[in-house]
């Protein structure tokens, strides 16, 4: 009788501890997981026999499979940048959120300040050289450091 217990315990336990869902990124990796939530623009999971929680930048993320229902929740569509007039497309991330891209470029500036403009304007079109300097090169997300001095660094990230 006390086999029998301990089998059906160790059953469910496996079971249990088995990951339940697969993350698929835009790169075409899979990762078989255990899908905690999505919140704040990242997805929150644990891996296999382990408790701590990693997260991941819904960006990068396509899909997310549970394996027990097969059932399929969409994540993120692909974002391709071909030229400078995609700029719009082009998302500008603050760098918690580029977690699980890749980084591909840094480049600097300064700022744009325009006489009379208030800072809000300046900083939005700061913000669309900086989109469409990334769009032109086809990165879909670009990360903006502003410095004091006036200038910015950014760093553009890719699936």
């Amino acid at each position: 009788m006390k086999i029998l217990f301990f089998t059906l315990s160790i059953l469910f336990t496996s079971i249990a501890i088995s990951q339940t869902h697969q993350i698929t990124k835009h790169n075409g990796e899979e990762l078989d997981v255990n899908f905690i939530k999505l919140e704040n623009d990242l997805v929150y999971y644990s891996l296999n026999g382990n408790t701590e929680e990693h997260k991941i930048s819904k960006y990068a993320v396509s899909k997310i499979t549970n394996k027990q229902s097969s059932k399929t929740q969409k994540v993120t569509d692909k974002v391709i940048v071909d030229s400078k007039s995609d700029y719009k497309f082009v998302t500008v991330l603050s760098q918690e959120k580029t977690i699980g891209l890749k980084q591909v470029a840094n480049f600097s500036g300064v700022s744009t300040k325009t006489k009379g403009e208030p800072p809000i304007a300046n900083k939005n079109q700061t913000a669309m050289r900086i989109k469409t300097e990334s769009a032109s090169n086809g990165y879909p997300f670009v990360s903006i450091v502003e410095k004091a001095d006036g200038k910015y660094e950014a760093v553009a990230y890719v699936y």
